[in-house]
């Protein structure tokens, strides 16, 4: 490292983790504060198929218990004080009502579980219990809520063809409050039912809200996902373009080193004067430094920094179509036979994006790399020929090997298929194979008019 410490960039982990942090904030319900219906997923079911029932929550037991209390107060008014003064009502039937309402209080506490059978009883109960008034509302209410839509008006309208006789037949002393209370038993039955239909719209619109979010979440990790694989594929597609090439270098100048070594040692060759000893090991050297260099750019290049610019410390520019006939005499002095063939305007390659004229560097170093492994001393051509407005095709050429016996480069066997994505990206196409005896890499490239 130089220049002492440099700040840190901001990498996918830490914006991965600062996304999760926020959204663990600011985003985790208060489960005390919600009822128990929005903390169940309704697509999670238990082993047997069926969905699982939500546990009350402290919100849940307070509206149960206001719920209870309210109707409760209901059916001590209707007892008494409104029922004393129905005198004209049978007797067996003013002796019934405060049972019925009684027991209908209690049974809102199985409203939740059971609002379908709850409904089902409180229809007769309604029908001859004027003390039932108050839990009857709320029944209406948890029906609405909980109950299909075509169910539940069945059941409304139910109750309101077994209400409306008896509330007329204890008005029938005043003929003008008969109507009246029609009407109000009609409005009150309508209300509830209003009432908890815009709750389970308002509960059903906060569940899609959840699974969307629940969506997005996945969405949003698989982006996550796609991304780390992409750096780690960008990262070792540049690792590859760059040491493979400089570590090849270095393994024919060593192997040549100690070929000769051998030889001297077996008394077939003179023996290496110190001179040479030295110039090799000075070879060696610079290009195990050129590779610490190149991959240094690799990282800059991976961190963020434009392509062309230069490195905080120093280094070279990102390599360029410029540098390809740099590439080719380096690859000349390590023993092969290159011919560089260029057909394209002087200067006109300048105006190629950086990154387009990175990849023709990578394809011609990825070439020239493959044919010092598996065609040692085979001459190799590379041309380029395009123009503005025509695209660019990048040809490496050479002889496929008469024999494989010899010293052979190991390799990681991914140098072709990680270019092929790199030249993919920059909206080109990549062919390789063999031709009359020869093998072939083909790059094809955009090169806009300027």
């Amino acid at each position: 490292m130089s220049g002492g410490f440099r700040r840190r960039s901001p990498t996918l982990d830490d914006m991965t983790e600062t996304a999760a942090g926020v959204s663990g904030r600011f985003t985790r319900p208060q489960r005390w504060l919600l009822p128990g219906d929005l903390l169940t997923d309704p697509a999670d079911a238990a082993p047997g198929g069926t969905a699982r029932r939500p546990r009350r929550t402290p919100r849940d037991w307070a509206v149960d218990l206001t719920v209870f209390g309210w109707s409760l107060l209901m059916w001590l008014l209707m007892v008494f004080v409104l029922l004393p003064e129905m005198s004209h009502v049978p007797h067996w039937l003013l002796a019934i009502d405060p049972p019925l309402g009684l027991i209908s209080c209690f049974a809102l506490w199985f409203r939740r579980r059971h609002p379908f059978a709850l409904a089902l009883f409180m229809a007769p109960v309604g029908a001859l219990s004027a003390s039932a008034f108050g839990a009857l509302g709320a029944v209406i209410l948890s029906m609405a809520l909980r109950l299909p839509t075509r169910r539940a008006l069945a059941v409304i309208v139910l109750y309101t063809v077994l209400a409306i006789p008896y509330f007329i037949w204890i008005s029938l002393p005043d003929e003008q409050a008969g109507w009246g209370d029609v009407v109000f038993v009609i409005g009150y039955l309508f209300i509830f039912y209003a009432w908890g239909t815009a709750t389970r719209a308002r509960r059903q619109l906060v569940q899609r809200l959840r699974q969307d979010a629940g969506r997005e979440r996945a969405e949003h990790a698989r982006r996550l996902a796609d991304a780390r694989r992409a750096e780690r594929e960008a990262i070792a597609r540049e690792m590859h373009d760059v040491l493979a090439h400089r570590i090849s270098l270095l393994s024919v100048h060593a192997g040549a080193l100690a070929y000769r070594t051998g030889r001297s040692a077996g008394g077939t060759a003179k023996p290496l004067t110190e001179t040479e000893v030295s110039e090799s090991a000075q070879v060696i050297r610079d290009n195990a430094h050129q590779a610490l260099e190149e991959l240094r750019e690799v990282l800059t290049v991976l961190r963020g920094t434009e392509a062309g610019a230069l490195t905080e410390g120093g280094g070279r520019p990102q390599p360029r179509i410029a540098e390809i006939g740099d590439l080719v005499a380096e690859a000349v002095r390590a023993g092969q036979r290159v011919t560089l063939d260029r057909k394209y305007a002087e200067g006109a390659a300048e105006g190629l994006r950086d990154q387009v004229q990175r990849t023709v560097y990578r394809v011609v170093q990825e070439g020239l790399t493959n044919a010092r492994k598996h065609a040692p001393g085979a001459p190799i051509t590379v041309s380029l020929v395009g123009a503005p407005g025509q695209g660019l095709t990048v040809r490496i050429r050479n002889p496929l090997p008469v024999s494989k016996a010899g010293a052979h480069i190991p390799g990681a066997g991914a140098g072709l298929a990680g270019l092929e994505e790199r030249v993919v990206l920059d909206g080109g196409t990549l062919q390789h194979g063999t031709t009359g005896g020869a093998f072939e890499l083909v790059a094809k490239l955009p090169w806009p008019v300027a």
